[in-house]
């Protein structure tokens, strides 16, 4: 069995309407799990902070990163209202903490799931901070070597996470085919199973299409995250890696 998680992220551009619907279309795709990235701008980046290559080329390249991720924010009423509508829908809600005090938010919100993004493989006292939820953790492991995961996963598991998943992740939005090393799917597994027998391993898809989710599958992943939007054409930094919703 394999568990789909509809990464939303950033796609609702900061409204709640948009949040919304991508709840509605993740439901009717099929996926168990929609993800959001839960973030307070001032917290996440400094003020001389620029974008990333591909988000200059998305969005206004004179525009500083924290001027786009304030655009980005959905408050944490906003929050509570998508968390209740994934209930009313059937679908499960993660989201992904980027400053501790987020990850204070979202265990009031009581998720059962949190997710790590790649940045924060090696972030500590934000591991340290979720790991001691006890919930469920996921993690993604975009440019990371495989000593950082393993001190991660052993860290993580040492604060009280008793229930880990690890995402093979190659970073560039989006990912072209001859870099996705997918075989360190295969890798990892052989590995951290030696740390915790009942790991699970996965991959989160930064590709344009579905192949690469589909070939992960093969190699033996059982979780994949896929990047989805309403619309490819819209304004924003993660549009253009993501999925329609066809």
């Amino acid at each position: 069995m394999v568990y789909i998680i509809a990464e939303a992220g950033v796609n609702h551009n900061g409204k709640l309407d948009l949040a919304l619907k991508l709840v509605d279309i993740a439901k009717e795709s099929g996926s168990d799990a929609i993800k959001f990235q839960t973030f307070k701008a001032d917290k996440l980046a400094s003020k001389e902070a620029e974008k990333a290559q591909y988000q200059k080329e998305t969005t206004d390249s004179s525009e500083s990163q924290v001027d786009m991720l304030k655009r980005l924010e959905l408050s944490y009423d906003e929050f509570r209202q998508v968390k209740e509508y994934c209930i009313k829908k059937g679908i499960e809600f993660i989201s992904t903490p980027f400053d501790l005090e987020s990850a204070e938010f979202l265990n009031e919100l009581n998720v059962n799931v949190y997710k790590i993004g790649s940045g924060d493989l090696t972030n500590y006292p934000l591991l340290r901070k979720v790991a001691r939820t006890g919930k469920k953790m996921i993690l993604s492991t975009g440019m990371s070597n495989m000593d950082e995961v393993e001190n991660s996963v052993k860290y993580v598991i040492d604060n009280g996470c008793s229930e880990l998943v690890v995402l093979h992740c190659i970073s560039n939005y989006p990912t072209k085919n001859k870099d996705l090393n997918l075989l360190a799917i295969k890798t990892m597994k052989e590995k951290l199973v030696l740390i915790k027998p009942d790991i699970e391993i996965g991959f989160s898809d930064h590709t344009e299409g579905i192949y690469a989710s589909v070939y992960s599958v093969c190699i033996g992943a059982n979780y994949v995250e896929k990047h989805f939007t309403i619309d490819k054409d819209m304004e924003g930094p993660d549009h253009r890696a993501s999925l329609n919703p066809e």
